[in-house]
Order: structure tokens, then C-alpha cells, then sequence
């Protein structure tokens, strides 16, 4: 008999009073809960530690996904679901290593698939092999709801299990904690949810680890927010390594290393963009960017100054973006707040200095760039208005390809500048915003030719206005008095 188990003896033969053995009672409780599993040293612990309400710890394979949920469901919990998307996979995985890592068979029932223990928690196992099995939990509530290989799952079953994460026990945590590999049907919704680490084109891209704050806006699109807003909820990434598991040896790393790509690198190396094909009309592909940011140095810009694209904000979270492009070199884009670009005059004072040696400025009018357009003509600086909704006459390079108007025209240019096959030179400065703005480009083919989505349409699927993405496509719109429209 331990020392706590000694003294609880003694204390309760002494009629000791209930609040003194209730505090060695929970003693107890937390010695023997210890003494059943620790953490690993590394992102387990990291893991187990975290402050976040939603936490995703995944990566390579034999990162100790399953022992962290087994872990933290007997240590920190009291009322636990864990959940596997099919019966045999949950038999197989999570109820074998808790018969490993609990013991006591006689706490377990078989046909309930439930652990009771003496201080009361209570650990539940379940499936959802059919999108309806969520209902299954309909008046549940558990302190923690873990999801081993969250990539099975869909969208839709993990977001109602968050409604079943709640509980009336004063000073209880709540937590939902997600394990799994890259890869898997719901490889796309879970690096959305968790975008800010595992997507490259997200614009403020967090740190293994840390901890960012979401809500749902009025329009009902998750949002970014800061943490002490009252709707705000905490989100976490950490990555699960081979490395970290010393019970894992060098035979199963050799055994991930056989696999044909994608697997190999999402489960070996747990590489999340591994196996990432970009969408059916997506405009440019995501490989074709990458390698013109690839290209960029800072020691690149050979030519003077050619010319600008100036993107001015409609207010609200827009920014007016300035793209200086000194031949095939864009320069990094200057990025400023709507709100400090409240009039035309902001935005000319922005860029009326560097348009030296036949530099043009090209604003769009659309909105409120007009009003910097005509600020500028009047003070006679050399500037284009470019209305991307006038009807364009252009053709594709093929000469086969018409525009709907002049958008389509100039994005599908910038296409064509991108494309190796053009013998492209183009350099980009490796700006997630820029990625994210072009890869969410779609085009579709109608009868008067080449349709691209307006700025308003992107924000539906990227969450904002597309302004580096269009800075950049207006940079390259050549001089109208030249006759060349795109260069």
C-alpha cells in the first residue's frame, strides 16, 4: 500500500471530516491514473497538454495517435466518446489497445463497448459507418469526443459531434481532440478546418502548436477572430512524428517507405499536401505558381520599373494592393488596410513616386479605384483605368478562344505567362495571399467564350477579396496607345 493509500486508511478510521478525504480520495484517483499512462515526451505531451477546445494531432504514421485519446480519455476525463468510423476498425484499434493500456478487464463491458471505473468516468467506444449514425448521440454529452483517422469521416459528422461536447461537472474540461494521417476521404474538409496550418496558401499561416480562435459570421462562414471575442472557439494543429514514438523501430519505417506515393509521403512523412490535385477549373494550376515563387530572388530585378497594378479596396476587410513589376520580376506586393485608403488621394499618394521612367499605373475603376484614376489624371501621372467588365475582342494564344470581357482576358494571359510550356520566366514573390488568389481562379467555357468568376463570386469559396491575386493580373495589362493589351 502506497503512502496516499496508507494515510486514507488511517484518516478514515479517525472519522476524519468529508472535505479532508475528499481531497485524498481525488489524490488517490490522480496517482492511479498516472500510474496507468504518461505521455511521451515531444507532440504528445504537446497534445496532451494543449489549451485548445479542438485540437488535430496527425501526421506520419505510429505517431501515437490512439494511446494519446486512450491516454486522455482515463486521465483528464470523465464522460468520453471515442470514435472509429467502422465497428471492426474500432475493435481492432482503439478497444484492443485499451484492453493493453487500462487492464481490469471486469471494468469493461463487452455488448455496451463501455469502460466504467471506480471514480466514475466513463469511457464509451462508437462508429458512425452511415452519415445518420450521428443521431445515435442526439441527448449525449461527453467531456471529450476523440476521432481516430479523422480523415474518414465527413464534414458533417465531426461538426454535429461538437454539439455533443459539453458538461454540467463544475472545473471539468472540454475538448475535442482529432488523430489521424493525411490522406483519406476527408482529406479536403479537414486541411480546410485546420487551414491555417496545413494549407500553404492560407495568408497567416499559424505555428505547430499554437493556438488560433474561429467563429461562424452572420452569414455563417468560419472566420478568424481574435480570443477575446465572446463567440470565439480555440484550434490547434500538432504534427504527430515516427520519430517521437521510441516503440515504433526502424523495420516499420522501412515498411512505410515501401508504399507507392501519395501514401508513402502522408504516412511516412506525414505530408499533408501529398496526393493534392487541384480543382476540375481551377485556371492555374497550383504547380505552375509554385514554381514562378520558386524562381524569385531578391536579387532578380534586372529591369527598371515596367509598371504597377493597383487593386484598390471596396472598405471592410479589403486591402488596396500595389503590384510593382520590374519586367518578368514582381517586387513584394504592398499591402494596405481599406481603411487607410479611404479616398482616391490615399491611394495615388501610395504610388505617384514610382512611376519614373515611363512606368505606368494600372487602377482599376471598378468601384472606388475611379476615383484614384481621375485624382491622377489630373495630376497628370501616367495612368490606365482598367474596367475587367468591358467586352474584350481578344483570342487565346491558339487564336481558337474568345472572353466574355476583359478579366477573363487578362487572368487567362497571366495563365498563359505561367505556363511552362511558354517557356515561362515569370517571377513571383512567395506570398500565401498571391497563391491562394490565383489557385482559386475558376473559369468556365459559354457560348460567347471564356467566363472567370467576378471578385465577388471568389469570396465565396476563398473567404475574401482576391486583391493580390488581381494587383499582380493588372500589372501585366500592357498600354492601350500601343495597341498591346497584355504583356
Amino acid at each position: 500500500m502506497n503512502c496516499a493509500s496508507q494515510n486514507l486508511e488511517e484518516l478514515l478510521k479517525a472519522n476524519a471530516s468529508p472535505l479532508v478525504l475528499a481531497g485524498m480520495l481525488a489524490e488517490r484517483v490522480k496517482q492511479e491514473r498516472a500510474r496507468i499512462w504518461k505521455p511521451l515526451p515531444g507532440p504528445q505531451t504537446e497534445a496532451f497538454k494543449s489549451a485548445a477546445f479542438e485540437t488535430l494531432f496527425g501526421g506520419a504514421a505510429g505517431g501515437g495517435k490512439s494511446f494519446l485519446l486512450l491516454g486522455l480519455a482515463r486521465s483528464q476525463h470523465k464522460s468520453v466518446l471515442l470514435l472509429r468510423r467502422t465497428y471492426p476498425e474500432l475493435e481492432d484499434s482503439l478497444i484492443l489497445k485499451s484492453k493493453q493500456v487500462y487492464g481490469n478487464p471486469e471494468r469493461y463491458n463487452v455488448a455496451k463497448h463501455v469502460w466504467e471505473f471506480e471514480d466514475g468516468t466513463r469511457i464509451r467506444f462508437g462508429h458512425l459507418e452511415h452519415e445518420d449514425d450521428v443521431h445515435k448521440y442526439l441527448s449525449s454529452e461527453f467531456d471529450l469526443v476523440g476521432f481516430d483517422e479523422l480523415t474518414q469521416f465527413t464534414q458533417f459528422q465531426y461538426e454535429y459531434l461538437l454539439s455533443r461536447a459539453r458538461t454540467t461537472l463544475k472545473g471539468q474540461r472540454v475538448r475535442l481532440v482529432a488523430c489521424t494521417n493525411p490522406g483519406g476521404e476527408g482529406h479536403d474538409w479537414v486541411v480546410a478546418r485546420w487551414a491555417a496550418w496545413l494549407d500553404e496558401t492560407y495568408p497567416h499561416p499559424a505555428a505547430v502548436g499554437e493556438l488560433r480562435y474561429f467563429k461562424r459570421d452572420d452569414s455563417g462562414h468560419e472566420i478568424e477572430t481574435m480570443p477575446d471575442d465572446p463567440e470565439a472557439m480555440s484550434r490547434t494543429f500538432i504534427a504527430a512524428r515516427l520519430i517521437d514514438n521510441p516503440y515504433l523501430g526502424e523495420d516499420y519505417r522501412r515498411t512505410l517507405n515501401l508504399l507507392p506515393e501519395p501514401l508513402r509521403s502522408q504516412l511516412l512523412h506525414g505530408d499533408w499536401k501529398a496526393g493534392q490535385v487541384d480543382e476540375a477549373y481551377q485556371l492555374i494550376p497550383r504547380a505552375w505558381i509554385k514554381a514562378a515563387m520558386a524562381r524569385w530572388t531578391a536579387e532578380g530585378k534586372k529591369d527598371l520599373l515596367t509598371s504597377l497594378g493597383v487593386d484598390v479596396a471596396r472598405g471592410g476587410n479589403d486591402k488596396t494592393v500595389i503590384a510593382k513589376r520590374y519586367g518578368n520580376w514582381i517586387a513584394p506586393l504592398e499591402k494596405y488596410p481599406g481603411t487607410t485608403t479611404s479616398s482616391g488621394q490615399d491611394v495615388v499618394t501610395l504610388f505617384a513616386s514610382s512611376l519614373t521612367h515611363g512606368a505606368v499605373a494600372n487602377i482599376d475603376v471598378i468601384g472606388v479605384g475611379a476615383s484614384a484614376y481621375d485624382i491622377a489624371s489630373a495630376q497628370n501621372l501616367n495612368v490606365q483605368a482598367i474596367n475587367v467588365a468591358e467586352k474584350s475582342d481578344a483570342n487565346d494564344k491558339s487564336g481558337k478562344l474568345s472572353f466574355t470581357n476583359k478579366r477573363a482576358e487578362y487572368c487567362w494571359r497571366l495563365r498563359e505567362k505561367l505556363d511552362p510550356d511558354n517557356g515561362s520566366e515569370l517571377a513571383l514573390p512567395n506570398d500565401p495571399e498571391l497563391l491562394a488568389d490565383l489557385c482559386a481562379l475558376r473559369w468556365r467555357m459559354q457560348p460567347n467564350g471564356i467566363r472567370i468568376e467576378s471578385k465577388d463570386e471568389m469570396r465565396s469559396h476563398l473567404g475574401r477579396s482576391p486583391d493580390a491575386g488581381d494587383a499582380v493580373m493588372l500589372a501585366f495589362v500592357g498600354k492601350k496607345t500601343t495597341g498591346c493589351y497584355f504583356f
